[in-house]
């Protein structure tokens, strides 16, 4: 009975997050989160638009909390927005981006939409990113389309940093799936080496306590024979 319970609790939650996504639209919204408090319910959306999200002296805020209260029988909710620095490192948002821009301008121009998306999170400073496109691009048959750079980690507990997002795009051929891989130059990596002035430093005093320590005669001892 209690498996049952949470089941259609996660079933719930999962409606109200994907409900706040639809209505604001995509591309708008990268994640929403859900805290429970003994006020009410606290939901945390994240997005690069925090001004398109909550309108004209916060009308969609409210017009969202109504929504959330009567459809979904929420006790108190209370949204507040969490406003994305550098959306070239939130999959979410490049995923939902290139989804929208295949939309517009067809995906003949798959390619160059890869590439210039691509470029411009290698230019935010991304230590590795990968988008991967899957559909009819451009033929009849159906195709999978790999763009990467840098480094990305796939397995282990270091895997768990990189940030993945899917997204899908309604093109007249048909639907293009788009999956999306980045790793923050903000990531921590535990056997990652930084080569700077500071490590050359020690490098070089590492090398000349290497030469002292080859340059100092060994003493040999001479061991006493037993008459």
């Amino acid at each position: 009975m209690e498996e049952k319970n949470v089941v259609k609790f996660k079933k719930e939650e999962f409606a109200v997050k994907e409900y706040i996504k639809n209505s604001l639209g995509k591309g708008k919204v990268s994640k929403v989160r859900i805290e429970y408090t003994p006020i009410g319910e606290k939901i945390i959306i994240a997005t690069s638009k925090p001004g398109l999200v909550i309108g004209r002296g916060g009308e969609k805020i409210d017009e969202l909390t109504g929504i959330l209260k009567r459809r979904f029988k929420l006790e108190n909710p209370h949204v507040e927005i969490e406003e994305i620095r550098n959306p070239e490192f939130d999959a979410q948002i490049v995923a939902d981006e290139i989804a929208m821009t295949l939309e517009n301008l067809g995906p003949m121009k798959f390619k160059v939409i890869a590439y210039r998306m691509l470029q411009k999170i290698i230019n935010a400073g991304a230590l590795g990113v990968e988008i991967r496109l899957g559909g009819k691009l451009p033929s009849a048959r159906a195709k999978q389309w790999r763009f990467s750079y840098g480094l990305l980690k796939k397995t282990g507990d270091s895997a768990k940093i990189v940030d993945r997002a899917q997204a899908v795009a309604q093109t007249k051929p048909g639907t293009v799936g788009i999956k999306v891989s980045i790793l923050s130059p903000h990531a921590k990596i535990e056997d990652r080496i930084i080569i700077d002035d500071e490590f050359m430093k020690k490098l070089k005093e590492l090398e000349l306590k290497n030469a002292e320590i080859k340059a100092k005669p060994i003493k040999k001892t001479r061991k006493k024979t037993e008459k």
